[in-house]
């Protein structure tokens, strides 16, 4: 009767705390859809940004030619074209959803909506596996406080979760999350029925619940490495972790079979399942699925192997319990020596990995937002990011991560090894990519969940919960048991722990969860007017291309062209105006340098927009394409944070920083503002100056003006006007300029010798605004300018601009004055129009 009854006790207090876990997941839903009704335009478009652009890019491709997805995509980082290293499992996810509730033909509208709500129900999901972990890592009470604050977690994890942020990270954290579930029920169950080899052999009963959960860990590890290539580190995780539990057992004199069959089932299972996605022409690389995601998985059986077999050995020939640890360092130390001799390669990027992950980023990538230091902000040492993404729960992890360890010496419990070595070696990452903060959130909930769960059981709530279970038979006995168990002093720290642990994080969640972040309305109206208005570039945007043979480029039509702008933008550019960015968010196509100022400045999208001169700009789109006859790009984009906020990340991939900006002494003191190389660099000349005085650089639309002290624009026209003579309007301008880059028409005439010539004209944009556009040069008897806009209007199957001359051309000297139209097919062919 007892045992029945303990039994339905148990089975109670799970169907609570389950309840309790999915009303926490019905909250932290409620918390992403929030901003609903501003992602859905009334047009039909949904507005997703960059990288969930991508994604839905890659999902209409694949419902077009399912089951047949893209690996290779022509139509960006022109003309090289971009592998694709996201994983195929997320795109999939969607486009099977989509066909199941579209019973096989979903329209584009049901396709957006499934695609803007899919992180937020995966996001939510993950209060169930986070319950669980904490469950098993201390107790149910744990488990449900980790559910309860990762469902309010602000930060990338929320960010990463929320509508229309549909991207593979949140897909990362689920599958990341239930491996490690997995792997932790599978080495409990397989310890706690002693599991060994010899009950392999003999298909002992015990051997299906740890086999079970050893094959889900195996699933979801390939689960997780289909969803990001980069899924490996949680393979070196485990063996890491596996090493250390691998040495207590052994000095303890314990079994480690259990460990052992657990990950080479674990490890074999993800392998089989990922191994039909390996492209083993990509050679080896830890950014596709390549030789590199197989060696990885073998390793990491071996390593098991390896450290079953040293236990079983060091045991029969009776040595000192301490060479274990010893034998697996030195082990280590002589695999790295061999592999450098044998394979270089391979050992260079085991080497590099880590340390891309752990270590600070400079240059170029430090401009990277995820990419960057959480704990480093403009090469100081800050704690905003920190708090941003935790709140409190950053610091009481820590205290939990020393409470844990202690615990771990007491009770030597290898699932809360587990839990402390991951929780490690993600404070390591998030120490050298704030990326991984949305991983890390995962583990400030659970140790935020054992603190609190601790510090309950210090105030006698563990005496409570055990009256409960002895005394407690039915719902009406429950309030007599409160009133007479649960004192002021128990209310008090739940009302403490709430303050201290939830609140921030709830406050700053609702706080970030006002806005979603989807593609600005500037650059939408932008790219809809470039789709519709320039040329097809020629490539059919739903085919699937193979990718060309190594060495070999890819065939482009004659038709084919590019558009140059920052690589934030590039996936906007082909997904909205479907066209082909030069350069994109994979970061292909910035051009700059790496390690050091020593390197040749790589062409690219840094040195165009950083370049002193338009002959020098002009020089880097020649250089981008293989074709000394062609440029890379027919047209250029810029926006207003290009021009400022954005422009230092420019120098930055060039490494040459020094010059653009200058301190000068204000009423205020010293402050740094736009020097006389900034003001010269294209960039500055595109956006700041509307590109007067270029040659083959015309704008050819604009969008509407940002609200009046929303940017800087005016502040570097007054900083320009002050410090070096200009007359600028000190009026905010486009938020984003489209520019066309052409051959220019040439207008030759004769002047006096001496004589300072000058060529002018009034342009009018399409939102109604004027400025004038004039070059101006000394006579040597004759004069020649090169001009880009045509005076009579754009022709068809061309730029159809809404940027045009007020009338033709002006050319004055002395006293002389004359009128010039200048027709599109003179500017496009380069013709030559003499005066």
């Amino acid at each position: 009767m007892n045992n029945v009854r303990s039994l339905l006790g148990k089975a109670k207090e799970d169907l609570m705390s389950l309840v309790i876990v999915s009303v926490a997941f019905f909250v932290a839903l409620s918390i992403r859809i929030r901003p609903a009704d501003s992602v859905f335009l009334p047009n039909g478009f949904v507005r997703f940004s960059n990288d969930p652009l991508y994604h839905m890019r890659m999902v209409e491709v694949l419902l077009h030619n399912y089951p047949q997805g893209m690996f290779y995509n022509p139509l960006t980082n022109y003309p090289q074209g971009s592998f694709i290293h996201f994983g195929p499992l997320f795109d999939h996810m969607i486009a099977i959803t989509a066909l199941v509730i579209g019973l096989g033909n979903p329209g584009t509208g049901l396709l957006n909506t499934i695609g803007a709500y899919f992180p937020t129900v995966l996001g939510a999901l993950l209060v169930f596996p986070v319950y669980f972990l904490g469950k098993h890592l201390k107790d149910r009470k744990t488990g449900v406080i980790a559910a309860i604050l990762i469902s309010i977690t602000p930060g990338q994890f929320l960010n990463r979760s929320m509508i229309i942020f549909t991207d593979h990270h949140v897909a990362e954290t689920l599958f990341s999350t239930l491996f490690i579930l997995f792997f932790m029920l599978a080495m409990i169950q397989a310890k706690k029925a002693n599991l060994s080899v010899k009950m392999l052999e003999h298909m002992d009963k015990q051997l299906a619940k740890p086999l079970v959960y050893a094959i889900l860990a195996g699933v979801m590890y390939a689960a997780y490495q289909l969803t990001w290539a980069g899924a490996p580190l949680f393979g070196m995780i485990i063996v890491i972790f596996a090493a250390i539990q691998y040495s207590i057992d052994h000095v303890n004199n314990r079994s480690t079979d259990y460990l052992g069959i657990v990950g080479i089932i674990t490890f074999l299972v993800g392998l089989l399942l990922v191994l039909p996605f390996i492209h083993f022409d990509m050679g080896v690389s830890i950014y596709y699925y390549s030789w590199f995601h197989l060696l990885s998985a073998l390793a990491a059986m071996a390593a098991f192997v390896y450290m079953s077999l040293v236990h079983k050995e060091i045991n029969r020939r009776k040595l000192n319990p301490l060479y274990y640890p010893l034998v697996l360092m030195v082990t280590i130390i002589v695999a790295l020596i061999a592999l450098r001799i044998v394979s270089p390669s391979v050992y260079y990027m085991i080497i590099a990995t880590p340390a891309a992950i752990f270590k600070v980023q400079t240059g170029g990538f430090s401009t990277v937002g995820e990419v960057s230091s959480i704990f480093y902000r403009g090469g100081s040492f800050t704690l905003s990011s920190v708090w941003y993404n935790f709140a409190m729960g950053f610091f009481i992890s820590i205290i939990a991560m020393f409470m844990l360890a202690y615990s771990i010496r007491k009770e030597k419990r290898p699932e809360q090894l587990l839990v402390l070595v991951w929780t490690f070696i993600m404070l390591l990452a998030i120490y050298g990519q704030n990326r991984f903060a949305y991983y890390y959130a995962i583990n400030v909930a659970l140790l935020s969940g054992y603190f609190a769960a601790k510090v309950l059981d210090m105030v006698g709530w563990r005496k409570i919960e055990t009256a409960y279970h002895e005394k407690v038979h039915s719902v009406g006995e429950l309030p007599h048991f409160l009133s007479k168990n649960v004192k002021a002093g128990h209310l008090l720290t739940i009302f403490i722990l709430l303050l201290l642990v939830a609140y921030p994080s709830y406050s700053l969640a609702m706080e970030q969860s006002q806005y979603a972040s989807g593609a600005n309305g500037y650059w939408l109206e932008s790219l809809f007017w470039m789709r519709d208005n320039t040329p097809d570039p020629g490539i059919d945007f739903l085919q699937i291309y193979e990718a060309p043979e190594s060495g070999e480029r890819f065939g482009y039509p004659d038709s084919a062209y590019g558009v140059m702008s920052w690589w934030d933008y590039g996936h906007e550019i082909e997904a909205i105006a479907r066209r082909l960015p030069n350069a994109n968010p994979f970061q292909a196509g910035i051009g700059g340098r790496s390690a050091s100022i020593d390197e040749e400045n790589r062409p690219g999208a840094a040195p165009f927009f950083t370049a002193p001169s338009e002959e020098e700009a002009t020089a880097v789109l020649e250089a981008i394409h293989p074709d000394p006859d062609k440029a890379a790009a027919r047209y250029i984009i810029s926006d207003v944070e290009m021009a400022t906020g954005k422009f230092y990340a420019m120098t930055a991939w060039t490494m040459d920083t020094e010059g653009y900006y200058v301190s000068v002494q204000t009423d205020s003191g010293a402050q740094y503002v736009p020097g006389e190389r900034y003001y010269n660099s294209m960039e500055a000349r595109l956006h700041i100056f509307d590109g007067d005085g270029l040659q083959q650089y015309r704008l050819v639309h604009e969008s509407p003006e940002a609200p009046t002290g929303y940017t800087s624009e005016t502040g570097y026209k007054n900083v320009y006007n002050v410090l070096y003579g200009g007359n600028l309007e000190l009026t905010d301008t486009g938020y984003v300029k489209v520019f066309e880059y052409v051959e220019g028409a040439t207008i030759t005439g004769n002047a006096p010798t001496g004589e300072t010539v000058t060529i002018s004209n009034t342009i009018e944009t399409n939102q109604g605004r004027s400025f004038t556009y004039s070059q101006s040069a000394i006579s040597d008897g004759a004069y020649s300018f090169t001009v880009p806009y045509s005076t009579e209007g754009p022709i068809p199957g061309e730029t159809q601009f809404d940027v045009r001359p007020t009338g033709p051309y002006t050319i004055s000297y002395g006293n002389t004055t004359q009128q010039v139209s200048v027709s599109e097919p003179d500017v496009l062919n380069g013709n030559v129009i003499e005066v």
